[in-house]
């Protein structure tokens, strides 16, 4: 990519915001969102034109829409990038709706790690790790050479998609412990117990364990269980505390992609329950009525032996 690369952002959030901070300096950016069909139902196409770079910056949901609709007018060299950490309604992670849409001749990829766009806003640093399933879409990482977010690069797409995916059905897990008071040592077990649960998931979805230690498994996992601006984890103390009605999820722009994720996992059988314990425990409390401290320490008490299995 040239040193003036022509960038269109999707989306005019938080993490759209934060990209449009850190690259705005040094490249041409440009920003849609679902407003400005209104005006012009054109205005993406017309916007992806000529673009060497796509940040797809918004939930899941809309991607197969939105990259069908630009797979015309973007040029063979121009890559795509996700940074959403959901699923679309057919159980489907960014790198499942790239792959369908965009297809193996296009350059794509996905960014995920602890990079809280508030943290990178104010000049902080952050990390992630592009997978991409070409070296162009990974050569991409380039572009933040100069910025405070440091990139590794992986081929896993697979193991990155799911990863940072079913990390955001175990954080509010978290955020619910935390705001029980269940006391730090809990919190460090869950996410330790929350890692080698990954690691065998990986395996089983085709992707590789040690992705699920790196920045879009373990390290987002930390960093979205402890930052006191993680959404998810305000999604876990909100349920502990009873407030399910702020949580539903509706639409293209769902609020929490936790819970809409736990929810196509089940409905897809994506994981199959009985096989990870503490991922059947933290779907259960997302998508229904749970006693949390009960269920933990049941949990407990079987992790340990201390009760027979039933």
């Amino acid at each position: 990519m040239s040193d003036r690369t022509r960038i269109l952002i999707l989306g005019r959030g938080a993490m759209g915001s934060m990209f449009r901070h850190l690259l705005g300096v040094r490249h041409d950016i440009a920003v849609w969102h679902r407003d400005m069909d209104k005006q012009d139902p054109e205005s993406l196409e017309k916007l992806a034109t000529d673009r060497d770079l796509v940040i797809f910056a918004l939930p899941a949901q809309p991607h197969e829409r939105l990259a069908r609709r630009i797979s015309k007018h973007i040029r063979p060299s121009t890559v795509s990038l996700s940074i959403a950490k959901g699923v679309d309604e057919h159980a489907r992670t960014p790198a499942g709706i790239f792959a369908d849409t965009l297809g193996p001749s296009c350059h794509w990829g996905l960014i995920y790690g602890p990079m809280i766009a508030r943290d990178l806003n104010e000049g902080r640093t952050g990390f992630a790790v592009l997978a991409g399933n070409s070296q162009v879409a990974r050569d991409a990482s380039g572009l933040f050479s100069d910025t405070p977010l440091y990139l590794d690069t992986d081929d896993d797409l697979t193991g990155a998609a799911w990863s940072v995916v079913l990390k955001n059905i175990y954080v509010p897990l978290l955020g619910a412990t935390d705001a029980l008071k269940m006391g730090d040592n809990i919190r460090g077990f869950v996410i330790y117990e929350a890692v080698h649960e990954l690691e065998s998931v990986m395996t089983d979805l085709g992707g590789r364990a040690d992705t699920a230690r790196g920045p879009a498994g373990m390290g987002d996992l930390i960093t979205s269980a402890t930052s006191r601006s993680s959404h998810h984890r305000t999604i876990g103390a909100e349920l502990a505390a009873g407030k399910s009605d702020k949580i539903a999820a509706g639409g293209e722009y769902i609020r929490s992609e936790g819970v809409h994720t736990a929810r196509r996992i089940r409905e897809h059988e994506t994981v199959q329950r009985g096989r990870y314990p503490l991922f059947d425990l933290a779907c259960d409390f997302l998508t229904g009525p749970l006693d949390l401290e009960a269920v933990l320490h049941e949990y407990f008490q079987r992790r340990f032996g201390r009760v027979a299995s039933s």
